[in-house]
Parts: structure tokens; sequence; C-alpha cells
């Protein structure tokens, strides 16, 4: 029998035992080491469960971002093999459409599309049943914590880095210093980002962005914001702005503190935004990408870089909890105030 952590809505989680799962043909299982906690999973599934399209929570065990060591490949498994250290591409698509086939199994849209923690059993867990196709090496120069950062959050931070193509000629906005934020100012540095500029209405995550060496400046997100912002760039705004906030206010401060013929990322899930198109977005020539998660080449090429420029995500977390806790690991990161939040599990 093994442990899994169950999210059944109302702000309530729940420890149950399951039996050990047996891999099948194209299949792994997979000893978890780390499973980070994702502000997708506190917000669609934590505090409420949505119900319906890719956010419908199945009742199954939680945790899409999960890192660990193969103790079993089932039959005709290709490329992994028992004791190779992997992190978890978060969804198994169907294979065959034409986003699976580019990588981009988030967006697949078969009914065979299944997430971990979501559709299908997921990290937060002794052990995870995976299909091959999902498995992303990780070197030894990483952690299984740092896997677990970029299975979804540095994923996704670096796909909408490349979205916008940030360069050394880039000031870099970022509204919403959360985890994915945080990631997205390291990644920024280390792809050459001229200067980064952090928003975000809590205070201690500001702090914790500074001290991470995530953001050269930290603003609160409050009225005086964008004269902030463009008081930084003189008075010109960012070349790229990229909004992990999900709220409507952190969505427009983002685009009306992009200089114009700038480039916007919209990261974030969740909420609305209105806005006079002409004067945001017309007039000042803007390029908007909306970004959502990555793609397998991209993790990969991700977890390469990582490598080469010695940067380690799991310098942002900031709470760690063995899997006996994981109601103490959710309540800390629905408050919302610190970094990545991880359960643990013993090598």
């Amino acid at each position: 029998m093994m442990r899994g952590v169950y999210l059944p809505g109302g702000r309530r989680v729940r420890i149950g035992e399951v039996p050990v799962p047996v891999p099948g043909h194209g299949q792994v299982l997979v000893a978890m080491r780390a499973s980070t906690i994702c502000g997708s999973d506190i917000r669609a599934i934590y505090r409420e469960h949505l119900g319906h399209g890719a956010e419908a929570y199945a009742g199954v065990i939680a945790g899409h971002e999960p890192s660990g060591e193969i103790v079993e490949a089932g039959p005709g498994c290709r490329r992994v093999r028992a004791g190779d250290r992997v992190l978890l591409y978060h969804i198994a698509g169907c294979g065959v459409c034409r986003d699976c086939r580019a990588g981009y199994m988030i967006s697949c849209t078969s009914p065979a599309r299944a997430a971990y923690g979501w559709q299908r059993d997921g990290g937060h867990a002794d052990f995870l049943l995976a299909e091959e196709s999902t498995c992303v090496p990780l070197p030894e120069a990483l952690s299984h914590l740092d896997g677990a950062c970029v299975a979804c959050g540095f994923g996704t931070a670096y796909e909408a880095l490349c979205r916008a193509a940030v360069s050394g000629r880039d000031a870099v906005l970022i509204t919403g210093m959360g985890p994915v934020g945080m990631a997205a100012g390291l990644l920024a540095r280390k792809m050459g980002a001229a200067f980064i500029v952090g928003a975000d209405v809590a205070e201690s995550r500001l702090e914790l962005a500074q001290r991470f060496g995530a953001v050269d400046a930290a603003v609160p997100a409050d009225g005086a914001a964008l004269e902030r912002i463009l008081d930084l760039t003189g008075g010109l705004g960012c070349e790229v702005s990229i909004d992990c906030s999900g709220s409507a206010a952190g969505r427009l401060l983002a685009l009306r503190a992009t200089r114009r013929w700038g480039r916007s990322v919209m990261v974030g899930e969740g909420g609305r935004l209105d806005l006079d198109v002409s004067q945001v977005l017309i007039h000042p020539s803007l390029t908007v990408h909306g970004s959502w998660v990555t793609s397998v080449a991209r993790m990969e090429e991700l977890v390469d870089n990582l490598v080469r420029w010695q940067l380690r995500p799991e310098t942002i977390v900031t709470h760690r909890f063995p899997i006996g806790e994981a109601a103490e690991a959710y309540r800390v990161a629905d408050e919302g105030l610190g970094g990545k939040v991880a359960i643990v599990m013993p090598d």
C-alpha cells in the first residue's frame, strides 16, 4: 500500500491509502522524491472544484509537479529504465493529435488527455504511475526538488520568456511575484534581460524576489505602480511584460507599463480583463501572447540550460513538508505570502 493526498475542496486535505500501481505497456512506476504545489491547485482544487474543461478535478491523488526515481519500467519502454531520475511533464495527451506531436500535450483536446493530479493520480504520493512519454531526464547536477519546480512553474515561465524572445535588449516587467513570477525573473536574468522589475500586492513576496535575485527593482502594486515603473524606465516602459498574477489589475498594469511596440505575455490563470483596446493595445502597437505551460521539448531544453547556467530552481522553495503534513503545506501555500511550497519524500 502507499499514501496519497486528495483535495476534496473547501480547503480540506485527505490522506488515503491505495495499492501501489503496476506499470502497463509504455508506463513507468516512479518513487516520488519531491512534489511541489502550484497556484492552480490552490485556486481550482483546494478552494473549490471548477468541474469543467481542463481544470476538472476527478477526485484523484493531487500534485502535478512531480519528480522522482523510476523503480520499474513496464513492457514497451524504450528510453527510460529503473534507476533513472526524472521529472514529469504533467499532461499525458493522446499522442497523435497535432499539439501532442508538437510536444504541447497541454493543448491536447482528446478525451484521452489526462493531467497528473487533475484527471489521473499525481505526485503527492509515495509512487506515481506515469507514461514514459512524459518523462524528462533529470541531470545529476539538479536535485529532485529542482525537477519538481521545473515540472510546471519554471517550465511555464521559460515558455513565456521564449515567446517574448527576451534578450539583453530588454527591460522586463513581471506582475505577480509568486513562484512563477520569481521563476520568470531568475530565468530572464540568465537570458540576458537588461533590467527586471517585479510588481506585487504582497510586500513579503517582493522582499523574497529581491533576496533571491529575481528582480532589480520591486514595486508595490498600488495606484502609483505605473508611475514608478515609468520612472524606472525613463518614462518609456518595459520592452517585455509578463503577467503572472492572474488578476485583472495585474494584467492591466503589465500592458500599460509595456513600451510602445513592446511584447506582453499573459501567464496567470483565471479571472477577466476589461480595457480600452485602442488606448492600451492598438495605439501602442503591442504584441500580446497567451502562454499555457510549455512543451516537452522546451522543458528538456530548459533542464539543459539550468545546468549550463548553474541555476537551481529550488532556490525559491521556502517551505518543505513531509507527505503526512500535506494539510499544513496547502494551508501555507494558500496564504500566498511566501515562495514555493513542496512536499518532499526521503530517498
